[in-house]
């Protein structure tokens, strides 16, 4: 696939799109997981010495036009640039496997915080009421 963050910025793009027909929390999902996508670019914008902000906002205006789907961050040029004109690609297999075990690990995280959450609820003693006494063994 092209680079540059070409690919992560054009699937943000058609998930925001997909997000407004779905709407409620399930949208909330999608558009952080579509922000997610975007660290790609903003972190090579970054590593260039570039301003991060200011290119996200152009590659997204320029993945809205009919010709900006490989656009992406040359680091060369300090700029946006067509990555397909530029002969910029990236392994396919490689940044399948790096977004799939990224979504692995944030599932696991979420999981894990699931169930400290639901220990934490389990764990908390009933609370005596006032003036309640407490059985032989009990203390205080």
């Amino acid at each position: 696939v092209y680079g540059g963050g070409a690919p992560e910025v054009e699937v943000a793009r058609l998930l925001r799109d997909y997000s407004q027909k779905v709407g409620g929390k399930e949208a909330l999902a999608i558009d952080a997981f579509a922000n997610a996508l975007e660290i790609i670019p903003k972190t090579l914008a970054e590593n260039a010495g570039m301003d991060a902000i200011d290119i996200i906002v152009e590659l997204r205006a320029r993945h809205e036009k009919e010709d900006g789907k490989w656009v992406g961050v040359d680091v060369y040029e300090g700029k946006t640039a067509d990555m397909k004109k530029r002969g910029v690609v990236e392994p396919l297999r490689m940044k399948l496997q790096a977004i799939k075990s990224a979504s692995e690990a944030a599932i696991m995280i979420l999981r894990i915080d699931d169930v400290i959450a639901a220990a934490k609820k389990e764990i908390s003693p009933p609370k005596k009421e006032e003036g309640e006494e407490t059985t032989a063994g009990e203390e205080d």
